[in-house]
């Protein structure tokens, strides 16, 4: 084990001078980094930060010279050697035994034919020339490390086998195999619970302690850079706007830019509640099942919402809230009657019991119960147009509608969303993920629904699209009087918006209460839990 290196060392493990990154296609250029430069002592926390599309991940992976159709310029000095200059075979040195990288999505970055021991070994047996069986027990004792359950059962398991939270440490016991002196991690926890984002950054920051290997930490999670990085780095359209210690950067921004970002923090902007509003959705004892196969003749129930009560008034907010795997979403498609389950208890819309109506009953309330889901990209067809998308649900609903009358009502709504009518004629793939967020509450508000079920709407954005999209849905509520279900991990962005919160654990409903008041005294530990550093 290497004995810790202090950050303030004179001679930087890592310098990029000048760096420059265009990809060559087509017999043109596009730069995407632009001279920028960073430096990292031996045993330095550092962290880059921006938006998406701003450079990040091409720069780290640049270090790796993982970019393809390339062109690099400026220098990569690692422990002295410019990475830029090094042949091919070099690089493989490089790569995995003295920097070695966390990527952001491991179920993409892991090999799914292999098993996940298999793979941990392939770069010990790579750089370090041992033998199959020592290479086994290094990755045993590497996922053990990780914290991994069940170190000697999970080496034989496929990443699909893994839920996110391990794939993730058992990426990290990947990069760690050789002992690297640099670790990139790149968004190491987009897209994990709250609870498991800690575990992992602890779990990051023990590792780092005890090895002392220096860090770069790529993310847009600003609370995370604040929490683990001693220096941040901030990008913008491939150029570093401004550096330096990370409290003295997030205290005392200099660019407009970090500002921004500083200031894109969810803030609270719904409206008081009406504590006469009448119920617009009630649940009770509402449970969903789903038979699951176990061989070619056996079968088990799995239980995903157990005996869930909820009430939802006129022009509020409901948020639920709970880790992976707690029910959340199944919850949402079963009060819109959308899960394929089992479900049996009471759903009431309006006053009207709705659990027992046939699909032709339920047509006609349809229009009035609408749901945005949480991955655009995958929810809105790649082969039509933002008319035709936005269109379809009135074609349906309301079929008395000339096609004249449908185009305008579309564009005012996506006027009303901050599109408007220039982009009718253009396809999703031309849209950055914020914009087909917006398409998606479109389609979703064009016909006037009276309830809309959100399910992770803003997971996946920038926290300054986050807070424009937060702030176009509590005005959408404010002119038109919608209700929300509002189903995320992510515990701001509820106190920002909900007016009333539901915790789920385990597919039940563990703690309910008014949103300041819940997060001001969680009773149960498990909302403690969530609510940390909230």
């Amino acid at each position: 084990m290497r004995e810790a290196v202090r950050p303030d060392a004179a001679a930087p493990l890592l310098a990029v001078e000048a760096l420059t990154v265009d990809f060559v296609g087509a017999g043109a250029a596009t730069r995407v980094v632009d001279g920028i430069d960073f430096r990292i002592a031996p045993g330095e926390k550092f962290a880059l930060v921006g938006e998406s599309g701003s450079g990040k991940t091409v720069s780290a992976l640049s270090l790796l010279r993982l970019n393809t159709d390339a062109r690099y310029g400026g220098r990569i000095l690692f422990e002295g050697r410019d990475l830029l200059a090094c042949s091919e075979r070099e690089m493989r040195g490089v790569r995995g035994r003295d920097i070695a990288m966390i990527f952001q999505e491991p179920m993409s970055a892991l090999n799914p034919l292999y098993p996940i021991g298999r793979q941990i070994c392939e770069a010990i047996e790579e750089h370090e020339g041992l033998t199959r069986a020592q290479a086994t027990r290094r990755a045993v004792e590497l996922l053990a490390r990780t914290r991994v359950p069940e170190p000697q059962r999970r080496f034989a398991s496929f990443p699909h086998q893994l839920s996110g939270g391990q794939r993730q440490r058992a990426m990290i016991a990947m990069a760690l195999a050789c002992r690297p002196r640099l670790l990139v991690a790149d968004e190491p926890t987009t897209a994990l619970d709250v609870t498991i984002q800690r575990q992992i950054v602890a779990l990051l920051d023990e590792l780092q302690r005890e090895t002392g290997m220096a860090v770069l930490l790529i993310t847009h999670d600003l609370p995370l850079v604040r929490s683990f990085a001693g220096r941040v780095a901030v990008m913008k359209d491939g150029r570093i706007v401004e550096q330096g210690a990370t409290a003295e950067v997030f205290a005392n921004p200099r660019s407009d830019y970090t500002r921004l970002l500083v200031d894109s923090r969810p803030r609270r902007s719904v409206a008081a509640p009406d504590p006469g509003a009448p119920p617009l959705l009630e649940a009770r004892a509402l449970s969903c099942s789903f038979r699951i196969a176990r061989g070619w003749f056996a079968a088990r129930r799995f239980e995903a919402v157990r005996e869930v009560d909820l009430r939802l008034p006129r022009g509020q907010t409901l948020g639920v809230v709970g880790e992976s795997g707690s029910g959340k979403t199944t919850l949402g498609l079963a009060l819109l009657r959308l899960a394929r389950s089992e479900t049996t208890g009471e759903i009431r819309f309006d006053g009207q019991r709705i659990d027992a109506l046939r699909p032709r009953a339920l047509r006609g309330l349809r229009r009035r119960m609408q749901i945005v889901f949480q991955d655009p990209f995958n929810s809105l067809s790649p082969r039509r147009t933002v008319l035709q998308i936005v269109e379809e649900g009135l074609a349906l609903h309301r079929p008395e509608l000339s096609a004249g009358a449908r185009r305008d009502a579309v564009v005012a709504m996506l006027e009303e969303v901050g599109l408007g009518a220039a982009t009718l004629g253009r396809y999703p793939h031309e849209f950055s993920g914020g914009q087909r967020q917006r398409v998606s509450i479109a389609r979703a508000a064009v016909l006037q629904p009276e309830l809309i079920v959100l399910d992770e709407p803003t997971s996946a954005l920038d926290v300054s699209v986050q807070q424009q999209v937060l702030q176009l849905l509590a005005g959408l509520q404010r002119r038109h009087g919608l209700a929300y279900v509002f189903i995320t991990h992510d515990l701001e962005v509820i106190r920002a918006m909900a007016h009333h919160v539901v915790v789920m654990k385990d597919g039940r409903i563990v703690e309910a209460g008014e949103t300041e008041a819940l997060f001001a005294a969680p009773r149960e530990a498990y909302t403690r839990e969530l609510c940390r550093n909230v």
